[in-house]
């Protein structure tokens, strides 16, 4: 067979390419799965980095790692321990910031509450106050640098927070963007690898072919037949040319995108990921840093308003000095010497002296025969009252005995005509005696001096009714006639009110006010117990007559029974048209009572009531007031202002309507938060 010399050429071509290939060793499998290429190889085959290596070796072998195969995976690692670290860090800030809020808010809160304390009269005043207020003054303004440090830190978590959220975002893009160029590589090397498979095979079956080798009696075999063997030896050069064609371009492209890699893409990727890492890394290191900064100004604003440098301020005193004012001998003075303008003479340890009554040093009774420590005898249900009236002159009766002693005592009956009652109305009424009874049932027997033995009397009506009263509360405004209600109080409107009595607060308001305040505020359950139903009754006939003729400074004008005083006050209030707080205000307080945090729920209410008519708004001021006094001896009365709220809040806000009954809960929280802020929201003055 006529050899070629073209053919022969290139087939010595084709077998010193797959010589050299095949002396080549086989490289290893990368951790992809994917052969190394000869650049791989070496550097696996490098020593670990010596620990005294220079640094521009470090530099430059950090260099040949980073632009290796493995680079972009290493960095992409790296940020995301970064992000990893600045989000931990993060979140510890946020949990301190809360901590830190609310601690300063609870200490705020605590001196707010110990500020009003100390201003109670039951509470110990003098040096110990004024030190005591300063020691939480202090406290306030180391709450005031607890919220300063939580907003700094609040701060700091938004910052962290912005900045790992930026961090994350490049990590993604870098590494869609970079690893989507290595698998671009390793792809072509893949194609590589298996162009040159095919291409070996053909190679070695033409070579088989050339050399005769048929192994095992094997022919080559076609449809056509059994081909012969140079045709067979061409088909198969044939197919090494093609296979030889196609690996020799999967060569060329993968050598492409390898050097367009390592000189470009790869380059740029590890450079910007190197560039975020030493952000994210300068960004936690930078608050941190700025975390120890803080942490040193609180501690030292802390520690100055404890303790402040004299030498900078003066006048500035430590926590420690103010307490040493403390002076416990000079405060136990000063209390006992305040009271002594308002201990009266009596109480001063004076002797008990008898005094004889002037009406008996001429006339009467052998004082001798009446020891004046002698007990009454007149009966079980007398009683001897402390304040006795000198004697109004009489008339004695037609059918009285003639030998009667002109000395009898004023308990004698006296019977006018409906003209002399009318014309002296301020004579006090005696008990009628029967003219049957013994001269000696008449005359008291055995009596001390000044033992005045008084038994209810009975004033006449204008239906010839009687009406028992105590003697000593017989006024004016206690006989039995029913008053016409020529001057209504009781279901009149507030605005009503002001404009006809010219009085922003109520006349009835401001009396029993000033009775509790006088005789009611030691009273035990004062406002929770009810007085007397017929004394009420009376009292409200009297201010519907006229209240401006009332003065509840004397207890004789309301029986002497407090709690009748406080259950008019209560349902004067029921009465109105409108509630104290308004109809058209009451769900806005309902809703303000249901806020959960104390300090908005004030707040909210203060603007409430601000917004309320000036009579509402003035009435509610004396009533707050007053009924602080009363919480401030829940030591004596049992009435603090949860018990308070109790009785007020359905009689302030009106629970008499069906639809607000329900709401009875809240209308108690709305006057108890009212009361426990009374000074912040109402000026004592």
């Amino acid at each position: 067979m006529t050899s070629d010399p073209n053919r022969q050429e290139s087939v010595r071509s084709v077998n010193d390419f797959s010589t050299a290939m095949a002396s080549q060793q086989t490289p290893p499998p990368a951790q992809n799965g994917h052969a190394l290429v000869p650049s791989q190889q070496q550097q696996q085959q490098q020593q670990p980095p010596s620990p005294s290596l220079g640094e521009q070796d470090k530099a430059r072998l950090i260099e040949e790692i980073l632009l290796s195969d493995v680079g972009v995976k290493t960095l992409l690692n790296r940020l995301k321990q970064s992000i990893t670290a600045c989000r931990e860090f993060s979140a510890f800030i946020k949990r301190r910031a809360s901590l830190e809020e609310e601690h300063a808010q609870g200490l705020r809160k605590l001196c707010s509450l110990t500020h009003t304390n100390i201003r109670r009269p039951e509470c110990r005043q003098g040096t110990y106050a004024r030190s005591f207020e300063e020691t939480t003054r202090i406290h306030g303004r180391m709450a005031e640098n607890g919220l300063q440090f939580s907003l700094a830190l609040q701060q700091m978590y938004e910052d962290l927070t912005e900045l790992g959220n930026n961090m994350d975002r490049g990590k993604k893009h870098w590494k869609q963007t970079g690893l989507a160029f290595e698998r671009k590589v390793q792809d072509a090397e893949m194609l590589v690898e298996k162009a040159k498979i095919k291409y070996d095979t053909a190679a070695e079956e033409y070579d088989r072919a050339k050399s005769g080798d048929r192994r095992a009696g094997k022919s080559p075999f076609s449809i056509r037949g059994t081909k012969k063997g140079p045709q067979h030896e061409e088909d198969l050069y044939r197919k090494v040319q093609i296979a030889d064609g196609d690996y020799s371009a999967r060569v060329q492209q993968a050598s492409a995108a390898r050097a367009e890699l390592i000189s470009s893409l790869r380059p740029s990727t590890v450079r910007s990921l190197r560039e975020m890492v030493a952000e994210c890394d300068s960004g936690l290191t930078a608050q941190l840093q700025r975390f120890a900064q803080l942490n040193e100004k609180y501690l030292l604003s802390n520690g100055l308003s404890v303790s402040p440098i004299k030498s900078e301020n003066p006048d500035a005193r430590s926590m420690r000095d103010v307490i040493s004012l403390i002076n416990n001998e000079k405060d136990f003075e000063s209390y006992i010497l305040d009271l002594a303008a308002t201990v009266p003479l009596s109480s001063r340890n004076q002797e008990v002296k008898y005094e004889r009554h002037p009406s008996l040093t001429s006339s009467g009774p052998n004082p001798s025969s009446a020891p004046p420590n002698q007990p009454m005898q007149q009966g079980a249900h007398q009683q001897a009252y402390h304040h006795q009236q000198s004697p109004q002159p009489v008339h004695q009766p037609v059918h009285q005995p003639v030998h009667q002693p002109v000395h009898q005592p004023v308990h004698q009956p006296v019977h006018q005509s409906p003209q002399q009652q009318t014309h002296q109305p301020n004579h006090q009424p005696t008990r009628n005696i029967s003219p049957d009874r013994d001269q000696k049932s008449q005359i008291p027997q055995s009596q001390g001096f000044g033992a005045v033995v008084q038994a209810p009397v009975m004033f006449p009506s204008p239906n010839s009714q009687q009406i028992s009263v105590p003697t000593q509360y017989a006024g004016s405004h206690f006989t039995g006639v029913d008053y016409p209600k020529t001057r209504p109080v009781f279901g009149q409107s507030l605005e009503a009110l002001s404009a006809r009595d010219e009085s922003v607060v109520p006349i009835l308001v401001y009396q029993c006010i000033q009775a509790v305040d006088l005789y009611g505020l030691d009273v035990e359950g004062i406002y929770r117990l009810s007085g007397e139903k017929k004394h009420v009754e009376r009292l409200k006939l009297i201010f519907d007559n006229d209240p401006s003729s009332v003065d509840f400074r004397k207890q004789e004008d309301f029986f002497g029974d407090v709690n009748s005083v406080a259950s008019i006050l209560k349902q004067f209030f029921r009465d109105l048209p409108d509630p104290l707080l308004t109809n058209l205000l009451y769900k806005e307080f309902i809703a303000a009572s249901r806020i959960v945090d104390d300090i908005t729920r004030r707040d909210s209410l203060h603007e409430l009531i601000n917004r309320l008519p000036d009579p509402n708004y003035a009435t509610l001021r004396a009533v707050i007031l007053h009924l602080n006094r009363v919480q401030m001896n829940s030591n004596a009365n049992r009435m603090n202002s949860g018990n308070l709220a109790i009785c007020f809040g359905p009689t302030l806000m009106g629970s008499n309507l069906s639809p607000n009954i329900a709401d009875a809960g809240w209308q108690v929280r709305v006057v108890d938060t009212i009361l426990q802020n009374c000074f912040s929201i109402f000026d004592d003055d």
